[in-house]
């Protein structure tokens, strides 16, 4: 339990470090499942950015001393687990990669929120090269989302409606 702020800050980060790490086991899955090809170069793509967020993880872990590894993170668990529920419940298809979108999208929202808690926490407490650290992969994570939503509203929840 974190007793200072400090502390409190490194399990922000071990959180997000375990998020990390179950994405990188998730997203070949992901990537395998999508029918649009759009779509699992997409999930591609931001599985090659995920690898840069655990090394700037362990970066700025580094900076405050501290061990990336920590609890594993429950919320990513479950995120990962409705994108593996979505793969086994609906036929490969436009459909499907509408609600791979979701998934992916929803795990996109929660990093957003984890980055942006991790940049303000480094900038209350003065440690300004680990909030420009994080703060390179807070903005990935939004570009990212946005590249999900031009897709999915431009190819796939049309393709997902005329299926």
């Amino acid at each position: 339990m974190a007793e200072d702020f400090k502390s409190l800050m490194i399990e922000a980060l071990q959180d997000a470090y375990s998020a990390e790490t179950q994405l990188v086991e998730a997203l070949p899955e992901m990537a395998a499942a999508a029918q649009s090809p759009t779509l699992r170069q997409a999930f591609e793509d931001h599985l090659a950015q995920t690898r840069e967020h655990i090394a700037r993880l362990e970066r700025a872990a580094e900076m405050l001393d501290a061990d990336p590894e920590g609890e594993e993170c429950e919320a990513m668990e479950g995120l990962t687990a409705e994108a593996e529920e979505i793969m086994d419940d609906h036929d490969e298809g436009p459909v499907r990669d509408a609600a791979l979108i979701g998934a992916a999208q929803k795990v996109e929202h929660y990093e957003i929120a984890t980055y942006g808690t991790l940049c303000a926490m480094a900038k209350a407490a003065g440690l300004q090269e680990v909030a420009d650290l994080l703060g390179q992969t807070l903005s990935e994570e939004k570009a990212a989302d946005e590249k999900l939503t031009v897709l999915a509203e431009r190819e796939v929840n049309p393709a997902a409606l005329a299926a």
